[in-house]
């Protein structure tokens, strides 16, 4: 037989106490318990308890914290989804043979439901005062120490649901997780919005510039792609009479992990005919300011060693007026050469055989200006070469109608007047596709389905997409994307290295 403990965290001395229990013929793992209140319920329901105990009984069910012996008498704290109350146990109350069980095998981690009267104790603390209790789940992994909790960051991403069982910020992040999510969606729901789902599996990427995690399907016996992004089916969807369609989605790139990066990634994309990208720029305002507003109950909220204000409206400034504000740069006062040298002066990478100034603002605003926008701010009149999928702007040549929002140095947000001209949008694929075959991993496929969709006619369209997972970032204050992803992304440890040890070499 198997050694139990071999590659796992279970600890001896509790799968000695299962096995104790076990021959004593205990049940360890039921299937079910009734229980009849959580602990918010009880705690709201006596708040105004005395010292004597109440005459009707409670039911609850959680896992253990802390479990305090004083002899004939237990103290414990008892947890649930909802909060922690005090058990008091009693050898008089439970009688020997219970009262033994529970000192001896009920310990930090396990899961029990208790029967008892709720009451309030000298020092103040409400407190159910156990008649009865059922072991429901023995726990073989020991939870972290208790005053500590679980601290290392690594851990922490590993196994979240240690972080969970022993972290309380960390649940309160995943519950705004789940609101703001909750509040996306009924928003876009109470502004006539549908919501679709769009294939995951594509036989063409699209949709944005981004590496590709590659599958392969047999049965089809041909390549598939993770989608980067759900766009050019969602506009297959306002070609096909959906006026105003959104998408809360799962995407995938193949790309760098870091502080706002992971190769999965939840986003909400939206798309209104007969809009443009002012249309979306008010609409993205609107949205994100409203879930600022509900979740906090204020616009101004802190974040990191700074203030955001979403209070509307929000700047608004063009690509090359922010490099000429934040970098001191006027790009279009210079020569192609010129600009070349001042790339080189302030160690950035340089455009591929540049054809224009506009490439060398794209670069300048990337390395020089994108981290100083901390406040919202929304950048405008993106140039054609890195904005395939936008309208061209309709007075500025060389330039999309295309934005992105940038809160705390982060892009949060992008959007464009779509661009739904076929012969227009063909050019700009067979562009990408070029690129792509001289080894520019990034660039878009050519995808011809989607260019015979817009043939057949698509409306003028707003879209926008919305980054979840760094809006939520920003709404928890948390500095790193893997604090609101509850299963991050994470290198692979070496057979028998610890986290620790990764972490030194």
């Amino acid at each position: 037989m198997s050694d139990p403990t071999e590659n796992t965290s279970f600890d001896q001395t509790r799968l000695d106490k299962v096995r104790a229990l076990q021959e004593k013929g205990h049940v360890i793992f039921p299937a079910s318990f009734d229980r009849q209140h959580t602990i918010a319920d009880i705690k709201m329901k006596y708040a105004e308890i005395g010292h004597d105990k109440s005459p009707e009984s409670v039911t609850t069910a959680g896992r253990v914290y802390i479990v305090r012996n004083h002899g004939k008498t237990l103290f414990a704290d008892l947890g649930d989804e909802t909060g922690k109350i005090q058990l008091y146990v009693r050898k008089n109350d439970l009688g020997e043979e219970q009262f033994s069980l529970f000192n001896q095998f009920i310990e930090r981690g396990d899961i029990i439901g208790v029967t008892g009267h709720v009451f309030r104790t000298k020092l103040g603390e409400i407190t159910i005062w156990v008649d009865s209790f059922t072991l429901l789940c023995k726990a073989v992994c020991s939870l972290p120490e208790k005053f500590h909790g679980l601290t290392d960051v690594e851990k922490r991403y590993r196994q979240r649901y240690v972080d969970l069982i022993v972290n309380e910020e960390s649940r309160q992040t995943f519950r705004n997780r789940s609101r703001i999510v909750s509040l996306i969606r009924r928003y876009l729901d109470d502004h006539g919005f549908l919501e679709f789902e769009t294939p995951i599996l594509q036989p063409i990427y699209g949709g944005a510039n981004a590496r590709p995690f590659t599958s392969y399907h047999h049965y089809l016996d041909q390549n598939l792609f993770l989608r980067i992004a759900p766009e050019l089916y969602l506009k297959r969807l306002i070609v096909g009479g959906f006026e105003r369609v959104f998408e809360i989605a799962r995407n995938f790139r193949n790309e760098a992990v870091d502080a706002d990066h992971n190769p999965e990634f939840s986003m909400v994309e939206i798309y209104w005919a007969y809009r443009d990208f002012t249309h979306m720029m008010e609409l993205t305002e609107d949205i994100i300011s409203s879930i600022v507003f509900t979740v906090h109950g204020m616009f101004e909220i802190p974040y990191g060693d700074t203030k955001l204000d979403f209070k509307p409206p929000w700047k608004k400034l063009s690509m090359a007026d922010a490099v000429r504000e934040y970098a001191g740069i006027d790009v279009f006062a210079h020569s192609v050469p010129e600009l070349r040298d001042l790339a080189r002066q302030h160690q950035l990478e340089e455009p591929e055989k540049p054809q224009s100034q506009r490439e060398f603002l794209i670069a300048f605003f990337e390395g020089l200006v994108e981290e100083k926008l901390i406040q919202p701010t929304f950048i405008h009149d993106y140039p054609v070469e890195n904005s395939p999928l936008a309208k061209r702007h309709r007075t500025k040549e060389g330039f999309t109608e295309r934005f992105e929002l940038f809160i705390a140095g982060m892009e949060v947000g992008n959007g464009f007047s779509e661009l739904n001209d076929p012969v227009d949008q063909k050019e700009r694929f067979e562009a990408q596709d070029e690129k792509r075959r001289l080894g520019d991993v990034e660039a878009q496929m050519i995808d011809y389905d989607f260019i015979n969709a817009i043939g057949y006619g698509m409306p003028p369209t707003g879209g926008v997409g919305i980054g979840i997972d760094r809006l939520v970032m920003l709404l928890t204050n948390n500095d790193s994307i893997k604090e609101v992803i509850l299963f991050p992304s994470m290198k692979k440890l070496k057979e028998g290295e610890s986290e620790e040890e990764r972490k030194t070499q």
